[in-house]
């Protein structure tokens, strides 16, 4: 096995025995990104000199005696969103070209300072505004998308280039590269990290979180970007557990949600398939299912693009008028919509996600996580418009991709992307995981328990 094929815990116990330094683990991921990157387009920029130069002083502190932890030496992607100081952050858009922040965004902060190794910015959908992520391929079937927007870090993360990729979360945009490429992907609850330095497309739905190779390395990174934050009036000054604690516990006795409309509604076989025999291995496992119904499904749509366009449109209004020519079409027309987002409407919008709030959390009265497809399709061919249904209708892809995931940034509600196997053509299917305000680590627990019994978590993409 390859370095670069490492998890991050495999590659952290590797590092700590002395069998292998952070300067080899970088050689060798490097090397993935030059042999991979002509295919996948996954990075905007690699920073190799000062991955190298770091991953050097990795190794003297090392030797040194000053081991800072799991974290120490292993090669990180950062969204092309997050500042990082002294590199450029373009948000993957011809708006930003020449914008190199002084500063990290405070995730990126706390990773470097555990000592991780930033090899490059990832790509992103065009300031995150949309689920494909053009630049990007995905490294099962280089004719498909790797969905976005944090298309870059799942591509990136699912190929071996790094072992853990930063994403943000306004629709879905960690869960759906996870699902589509199958890795690990966690969107915490809102409030739960630190948004500061992160580019902003809808401001009271952003979330910050991971995506890597398994349940195990999320818990580890969510460890250290976890926490309040005084600077970010979204954060809540809860307790931070270690999320790896208890994680090996089991699911004995856990009530399992399963939904009993909207998720199933309008999914490919092969998904519901995939699914319904993971919940049934959770079920073996010892977990209670019990069947549940969502509230406000007819209002998911309505309630998240109410609110996501405007605010977006709110935050890029002085760059829309100075330098529209240079967005691209879909991102510039979906801003030049959110503009026509009447303030009434507006307002029926956050009324009604706060309605849907309270409605879930009488769900999860009765339940400890709901258990659900991620992806109501494996990965579409880029440029494909539409997915096709059985029945002879069809749906836009966004759209598709969208409508599983916006509950969770509409509730805010922890939520835990992870592969559950494959379709015939060999691409990666996805189920999510979702829990109580500030319950990551239930979460966490069950995604480490089905994927303890499961052979499909953690495998690296051939690059096809």
């Amino acid at each position: 096995m390859e370095p670069f094929e490492l998890s991050l815990a495999a590659a952290a116990a590797e590092i700590e025995a002395r069998r292998l330094s952070p300067v080899e683990l970088i050689d060798s991921v490097l090397a993935r990104i030059e042999a991979t990157e002509p295919a996948l387009h996954a990075y905007a920029c690699v920073t190799a000199d000062a991955a190298r130069e770091a991953a050097a002083h990795a190794e003297q502190e090392i030797a040194a005696g000053r081991h800072l932890g799991p974290l120490h030496g292993i090669p990180l992607g950062v969204k092309d969103l997050y500042d990082t100081a002294g590199v450029p952050t373009t948000c993957s858009s011809a708006v930003r070209a020449d914008n190199v922040p002084g500063t990290d965004a405070v995730a990126v902060e706390r990773l470097v300072a555990a000592g991780m190794v930033t090899v490059g910015k990832t790509h992103t959908h065009e300031f995150a505004f949309g689920g494909i992520t053009p630049t990007t391929r995905n490294p099962w079937d280089t004719g498909r998308i790797p969905g976005g927007s944090s298309g870059g870090s799942g591509a990136a993360v699912a190929s071996g280039t790094c072992m853990v990729g930063l994403g943000s979360d306004t629709a879905g945009s960690i869960r759906i590269p996870a699902n589509l490429c199958g890795t690990v992907g966690l969107k915490p609850t809102y409030g739960r990290t630190s948004r500061r330095g992160v580019a902003s497309l809808s401001w009271s739905l952003d979330h910050v979180g991971p995506l890597a190779r398994n349940v195990y390395d999320c818990a580890l990174v969510l460890n250290h970007i976890a926490g309040f934050d005084r600077l970010d009036p979204a954060t809540v000054d809860v307790p931070v557990p270690d999320y790896t604690d208890g994680l090996d516990r089991g699911i004995a006795g856990l009530r399992v949600g399963v939904p009993a409309n909207y998720f199933f509604d309008q999914v490919h076989e092969d998904v519901a398939t995939a699914v319904r025999e993971a919940i049934g291995v959770l079920e073996r496992l010892g977990a209670q299912l019990c069947e549940v119904t969502i509230p406000y499904p007819d209002q998911v749509l309505a309630a998240e693009w109410g609110i996501l366009l405007p605010e977006a449109s709110a935050y890029h209004q002085e760059m829309l008028r100075s330098k529209a020519h240079l967005y691209t079409d879909d991102v510039r027309l979906f801003l030049e919509v959110g503009e026509l987002v009447l303030a009434t409407d507006y307002i029926k919008a956050l009324r009604v996600r706060t309605l849907m709030q309270q409605a879930w959390a009488a769900v999860f009265d009765e339940i400890d996580v709901l258990v659900a497809p991620g992806m109501p399709v494996a990965a579409p061919e880029v440029g494909a418009a539409e997915v096709a249904w059985p029945d002879g209708s069809t749906e836009d892809v966004t759209t598709a991709l969208v409508r599983q995931t916006s509950p969770g940034n509409l509730t805010g509600l922890p939520t835990l992307a992870l592969p559950v196997g494959f379709d015939a053509a060999g691409l990666p299917l996805g189920m999510q995981v979702t829990g109580r305000p500030f319950d990551e680590a239930t979460v966490l627990r069950v995604g480490a328990a089905y994927e303890a019994a499961s052979p499909t978590v953690g495998r690296i993409a051939p690059v096809l």
